[in-house]
């Protein structure tokens, strides 16, 4: 069956009003997405700041009577913001897909560095020699596709992990710490302060056929005080700068600090904020996105 879809071009301050509106009015959900390629990279803690030219876009069944809806979007417009425009709206018909199978489908095996393949859990390998890491993303970020992942991805690659003990802080889909187990690595702790990110990351270690011994899971207040051979963080800059003693701590000395989530201008402040415990190398970038690693003094 297919779906009926109403877009309006909406501003940030009205956004939640119409969100409201579409709602009452029967829409079975609602998306924000972005109309003029104005990036939001790294908003405030606690904050979900919308573009300055928003579509809201409301998802109703095929039989929804949608004039009624219009009807109903423009008296509603009239009482609230009676001195402003009606917004942009525009309707359309959903063509009905397995849009789960399609993601399925166009997500694909990747490649990173010269042994390294993270690969989709419904999808053959492309390589049974190499080192494949057979991923389920779920619910937690990380799934290589994204620039940092793909940076943090093909270092470990080059790494040296035989019986080295890895953190991953901020693990996400646990991409980045199976990985290490993978290629060598004795022990990972993970750590995220999200418990559904935790949940994934052991789901996809029981994929890979790894036990739960071999990597376990931590908020941030139980993570165990011991130091890592190499600390991986894949976050963001702002958590990266208030995070810098706590990485610091968790990295032994001569240990390797591998740290993206980062844009190309936030190069400095994460400089500064781990250039007096660490020697710290030369950034790669790819896309505006930027990895930095380093050596704990």
């Amino acid at each position: 069956m297919p779906w009926l879809q109403i877009k309006l071009d909406v501003s940030p301050e009205n956004a939640e009003s119409y969100e409201d509106l579409l709602l009452a009015a029967g829409c079975a959900a609602v998306t924000f997405t972005d109309q003029a390629d104005q990036p939001i990279f790294e908003p405030d803690l606690g904050t979900t700041p919308l573009w300055s030219n928003t579509v809201l876009t409301g998802l109703f069944s095929a039989d929804h009577d949608l004039d009624a809806t219009l009807n109903f979007l423009q008296q509603a417009h009239n009482d609230q913001f009676p001195d402003s425009a009606f917004p942009t709206c525009k309707t359309e018909i959903l063509e009905d897909k397995d849009w789960e199978r399609e993601w399925m489908d166009n997500y694909q095996p990747m490649r990173f560095g010269k042994r390294l393949w993270v690969c989709p859990s419904w999808k053959d390998v492309p390589d049974p020699q190499a080192v494949n890491l057979m991923l389920d993303p779920g619910l937690a970020f990380g799934t290589g596709t994204h620039p940092t992942t793909a940076l943090c991805l093909e270092f470990l690659d080059g790494l040296e992990l035989n019986e080295k003990q890895v953190t991953d802080y901020g693990c996400g889909s646990g991409i980045l710490g199976i990985a290490t187990l993978l290629l060598g690595a004795s022990h990972v702790t993970a750590v995220d302060i999200d418990v559904q990110a935790l949940t994934a990351s052991k789901d996809n270690l029981n994929r890979n056929g790894l036990t739960e011994d071999r990597m376990q899971v931590y908020l941030p207040e139980q993570t165990p005080d011991h130091e890592a051979d190499v600390l991986v963080a894949n976050i963001l800059a702002g958590p990266l700068v208030e995070l810098a003693p706590t990485l610091s701590k968790h990295t032994r000395s001569g240990g390797q600090l591998v740290l993206s989530g980062l844009l190309a201008h936030q190069e400095e402040e994460i400089r500064e904020a781990y250039g007096n415990d660490f020697i710290l190398d030369p950034v790669s970038e790819r896309e505006g996105w930027i990895r930095i690693t380093g050596i704990k003094r």
